[in-house]
């Protein structure tokens, strides 16, 4: 498998995961909005929004180039509005445009945890798509088959820390993975979803 964090393997895994995710935004019905999800406590809509605030913070630290406490809570709340399905295209167009900007992968962004390489937070973003992909197909009853080549990627990027996850609060316990289980199921298994 070619090196995740080369940059033109990492901007086709980002704008993969981007599609992934949108095109099971696009698939939720008008009654599944409220639907709940895997993610204890979120509905579909919250899953949505989470995922799509997280684009819309991508311009602000990459582009700009600004940190977490100048932009505050901007993109705290509600973001879809009336119409999630255009709110969320509108930011992973945005984040994908700051992305792809020339240079854009050599910065340092600032997050909450500190200074971060544009890599890595790349990386973050495509691996939380991918897996919040799943959550989203599950609660609405869309394919929930992922594509090889981003979980694998996911699988390389959440196994350094996957131990971790659960402390954050925004995944479950790790899970034991079944013998002979699928790259699937064992990136799954690692952030406490069980197939």
């Amino acid at each position: 498998m070619p090196n995740p964090h080369v940059p033109g393997t990492l901007l086709t895994r980002h704008g993969e995961a981007l599609d992934l995710f949108g095109a099971r935004v696009h698939a939720v019905r008008p009654d599944q909005w409220d639907a709940p999800t895997p993610c204890t406590e979120w509905s579909v809509r919250d899953l949505v929004n989470h995922l799509t605030a997280e684009q819309l913070w991508v311009g602000p630290l990459v582009r700009e180039r600004r940190t977490v406490a100048q932009v505050g809570d901007a993109f705290d709340g509600d973001v879809l509005g009336d119409d999630p399905a255009a709110v969320w295209d509108r930011a992973a167009a945005d984040a994908r445009e700051a992305f792809l900007e020339k240079g854009a992968l050599d910065r340092t962004v600032h997050l909450s945890s500190g200074p971060t390489q544009a890599t890595a937070y790349c990386s973050q973003m495509i691996a939380d798509l991918v897996i919040h992909a799943w959550d989203l197909s599950r609660a609405i009853g869309a394919d929930e088959r992922l594509p090889q080549d981003l979980v694998e990627f996911a699988v390389q990027e959440v196994s350094p820390y996957a131990d971790d996850l659960a402390g954050s609060g925004l995944f479950a316990t790790r899970l034991k993975p079944p013998p002979g289980a699928d790259e699937q199921t064992k990136l799954l298994a690692m952030v406490g979803r069980g197939a």
